[in-house]
């Protein structure tokens, strides 16, 4: 007998049971058994959860909001007197982290 065990994020188990058959070759059994594992989908679902980030809070959405709009209106009053280039943007974000 072949099993696996796959550990989800949601730490749910699924488990994927294969028996070998009379006369079966231990290639075909993997075979099989790999094609059980891609038809479960478990592979795909932890894929897809492996590199998931989780969602920001309303207060996190907020302040960057609020970040990105004061480096916007800096970058613009810069733009507009002509000093605008990557070292003064460097600059613009390093003094608004602090």
């Amino acid at each position: 007998m072949l099993h696996v065990l796959c550990y989800m994020i949601r730490r749910e188990v699924s488990m994927i049971e294969v028996k070998k058959k009379d006369r079966e070759s231990s290639e075909s059994l993997i075979r099989r058994f790999s094609r059980r594992v891609q038809q479960s989908g478990v592979l795909v679902q932890a894929r897809r959860s492996r590199f998931r980030l989780d969602e920001k809070s309303r207060r996190e959405k907020r302040e960057g909001a609020m970040y990105k709009a004061k480096v916007k209106k800096i970058v613009s009053k810069l733009k507009k007197m002509g000093k605008f280039d990557e070292e003064s943007f460097r600059n613009v974000k390093k003094k608004l982290v602090k």
